[in-house]
């Protein structure tokens, strides 16, 4: 029970980070490197409160964070991807499960493509010229929250009860 609620506590930590880079996101069009780097360094206390094996488990998700930084960091070279963006997609990579973590590229690039017609309407509305900001941040939080709140959650409370 104890480490099911440290468990469902880290969660929440998860979720109050993600709202906060969001926030931030669309504020100053800047995700923090202390909050990126919070993030990632609670996932290890997630994998051990909810009972991750070191092998292959834990194996897997450095793994899928360590791709994910890759390739995402190939994407900032090209400037299609900001640097914060690219952190906070690596960092919560370490918290999702390698099987639900296309489920979130997935959702994350549908909620993008929304962010980006509306940005970019209202820029023309609005009559800027200019290169238009899209903080991609906020796409990247709503679908980590979605595949918290559809994945992670109905998964733990299939473990058994320890």
């Amino acid at each position: 029970m104890r480490s099911e609620l440290v468990t469902y506590g880290l969660l929440a930590a998860l979720a109050i980070a993600l709202l906060t880079a969001a926030f931030t996101d669309l504020r100053r069009r800047q995700i923090d490197n202390w909050l990126n780097a919070g993030i990632a360094l609670a996932a290890p206390a997630f994998w051990w409160a909810s009972g991750l094996s070191l092998w292959p488990g834990m194996a897997l998700q450095l793994g899928l964070g360590l791709a994910a930084f890759v390739v995402l960091a190939g994407l900032f070279a090209l400037r299609v991807m900001g640097g914060g963006d690219v952190k906070l997609l690596a960092a919560l990579a370490l918290w999702i499960r390698p099987d639900h973590f296309l489920w979130l590229v997935l959702v994350m690039s549908v909620l993008g493509g929304v962010l980006t017609v509306g940005f970019g309407a209202w820029h023309v509305m609005r009559r800027q010229a200019g290169r238009i900001a899209i903080p991609y941040g906020v796409a990247i939080c709503a679908a980590g929250l979605l595949t918290m709140w559809g994945k992670s959650l109905p998964a733990l409370q299939a473990l058994p009860a320890g």
